[in-house]
């Protein structure tokens, strides 16, 4: 699959990230209508200790002009004492703002939406860690108190019951972040795990979850575990409410690479070429190379070592440099930067993500180069 391709697969087709002190990232995209309702449906299951709910959202498909539903899932934190912040959608000078989640040690500003399940517009009301352990909130987490006991019970009044899925605009969620948010975006930040970015793009190839299809009711709007489409799946029960797009949005088939998307669907001011990376979470996943094959099975195990030890240090230097753009991000926020110093620190990011990929495929090829068969 061609390197643009992915990456835009990845994420948004045309996308600018910019800064703002409620979040560690934006995506601009010029969207002219909002997403549909957050769906209604029940929670499965948690299927095991340490998996922490990460609430279903719409996203935005820029190949076929059409929102989809990510269903929501149960994911194992990253690290101990890290809890989801959910992505949101936000409306800011004429365009819909898509507002990245993150994991991270506090629960950040997630537009108010009413996401449900301990996620009802601010903070997070669904468990808490506790002596490195997560304890889940029975009264809104769906847990089987037979497999797991750190359980508690603590009554939640639910103030938010709008079904809205964007914040600001006509009929938006008028939210703005409080205090404590503020501080939880300058706390450290892992982006999506690798389990969360297959099942975004299980449900990105998944036609019968796109808003034109299913008029915002998903037959699966959540899962047991990431990407299971098949096993644990549970089906929307009715819509969060009506969903009225535009005239001709969303189609059965995806437009051709050298077609020019419209522009209620694309960024101002581009074409219909997707953008360089900026940062390391959007370049392609990194692939584990195919297992060595030289007819020397004590010689293959030793390249087969070499190739998980750089897989692991070249994965461990894209989270790193990852870090260290978005602490860089949130001093930007903390110092109110002006537009041209946001643009040069992106600019330098740009160039940062491009050498290391650049550097990552010259080891790739330098390993693969001396692990070939050598043929006197």
């Amino acid at each position: 699959m061609p390197m643009t391709r992915t990456i835009r697969i990845l994420f948004f087709a045309l996308a600018v990230l910019t800064m703002t002190t409620a979040a560690s990232a934006q995506i601009r995209i010029t969207v002219g209508f909002g997403p549909p309702a957050i769906p209604v449906y029940e929670q499965p299951v948690c299927p095991g200790d340490g998996y922490l709910w990460t609430p279903g959202y719409w996203a935005w498909d820029a190949d076929f002009d059409d929102y989809y539903w990510v269903p929501g899932t149960w994911v194992l934190a990253p690290e101990v004492g890290f809890l989801w912040t959910p992505p949101w959608w936000g409306w800011d000078g004429g365009v819909f703002l898509f507002h990245e989640g993150f994991w991270g040690p506090h629960i950040g500003f997630y537009g108010g939406i009413n996401y449900g399940f301990g996620y009802f517009g601010e903070g997070f009301v669904g468990g808490r860690w506790d002596g490195g352990h997560f304890f889940y909130n029975r009264d809104v987490m769906n847990v089987n108190v037979v497999n797991i006991h750190n359980v508690y019970n603590e009554h939640v009044t639910i103030v938010n019951s709008t079904h809205v899925s964007y914040n600001g605009g006509e009929g938006g969620i008028n939210a703005r972040p409080r205090a404590e948010d503020e501080v939880a975006a300058r706390d450290r930040h892992i982006g999506p795990v690798a389990a969360q970015n297959e099942h975004f793009q299980a449900a990105r190839g998944n036609p019968e979850l796109r808003a034109s299809a299913n008029r915002g009711r998903p037959p699966i709007a959540a899962t047991g575990r990431p990407g299971d489409f098949h096993g644990s799946v549970v089906p929307a029960r009715e819509a969060g409410g009506a969903y009225h797009p535009p005239a001709n949005r969303g189609g059965a088939q995806p437009r051709p690479e050298s077609q020019p998307r419209p522009e209620n669907g694309a960024a101002r001011g581009e074409n219909a070429a997707p953008r360089t990376a900026i940062h390391p979470k959007e370049l392609p996943p990194m692939e584990r190379p195919a297992a060595p094959s030289t007819g020397n099975a004590k010689q293959d195990q030793k390249y087969q070592q070499q190739q998980q030890k750089l897989f692991d240090k070249q994965n461990q230097e894209r989270q790193k440099l990852q870090q260290k753009q978005e602490q860089e991000h949130a001093n930007l926020a903390r110092q109110n930067a002006s537009e041209a110093q946001k643009q040069q620190v992106e600019q330098r990011h740009q160039q940062q993500t491009q050498q290391l990929q650049q550097r990552h495929a010259t080891q790739v090829q330098s390993m693969q180069s001396h692990q070939a068969p050598h043929h006197k």
